[in-house]
């Protein structure tokens, strides 16, 4: 399944460790996340790729042009951040029309990725994306999700004091080809993916909960946390 990775952020929370390395390339136990990622999601047999790039983007490219990945990988710099939205509606044609996945690479994620896939092929009929989520210990840090009996989305509650709950959107998204032609036709002009795409689509997304290992690492203790 072709796969974008969302990787071009400057990594602020991180800070003073983003400021001579991008976000995407921060080492977990001595290895780059965004090689955590490939060499995972090579494993569960998707790919191909395109990554995006912006903040410190000669370091993203050099290490994809030596990677062992490389020739699984299409890049795409953007001069000046397009959103998260954006990037995807300027490399719809890279899916060719068929389902793929949207992930923000930020992440720490020993998800199944085949789990993942088989929820999303057995969706309800209505639904057209299916969310990654996790449980978090700090759900006001988060964007979490409230569902129905079927596990479709009811609500959103991005980063508020309180929130209902804490299942957390995982920000890892299976889109089906049916939504990425809306895309195309209705939300062209979208900037922000949660905002503005998401939003629309309330009660037509369906999740999947991973119970493996899963850190936003947004902040030095989330780090940390990755690390040990």
């Amino acid at each position: 399944m072709r796969t974008i990775l969302l990787a071009a952020g400057f990594g602020k929370r991180l800070m003073p460790l983003t400021k001579d390395i991008p976000k995407c390339l921060v080492p977990i136990n001595g290895v780059p996340l965004l090689e955590i990622w490939l060499t995972r999601l090579i494993k569960f047999n998707l790919g191909p790729f395109l990554i995006n790039t912006h903040y410190m983007s000669g370091q993203v490219e050099s290490y994809i042009n030596g990677s062992q990945y490389s020739k699984k990988i299409t890049i795409a710099t953007e001069p000046v951040l397009m959103g998260t939205a954006g990037t995807l509606v300027k490399n719809l044609n890279f899916f060719q029309g068929k389902d793929g996945l949207l992930i923000h690479s930020d992440n720490y994620c020993m998800a199944d990725f085949n789990a993942f896939t088989e929820a999303h092929q057995n969706r309800p009929k209505e639904c057209l994306l299916t969310m990654m989520t996790f449980r978090t210990n700090n759900p006001s840090s988060c964007g979490i999700v409230e569902l129905n009996q079927q596990g479709i989305v009811t609500g959103f509650y991005e980063k508020v004091t309180n929130p209902p709950g804490n299942l957390a959107n995982g920000a890892i998204y299976i889109l089906s080809a049916e939504l990425l032609e809306m895309i195309k036709k209705e939300l062209y002009s979208a900037k922000d993916f949660s905002t503005e795409i998401l939003s629309h689509l309330i009660g037509r997304i369906y999740t999947y909960e991973t119970q493996e290992i899963f850190i936003d690492i947004g902040t030095p203790e989330a780090y940390k946390q990755a690390n040990s």
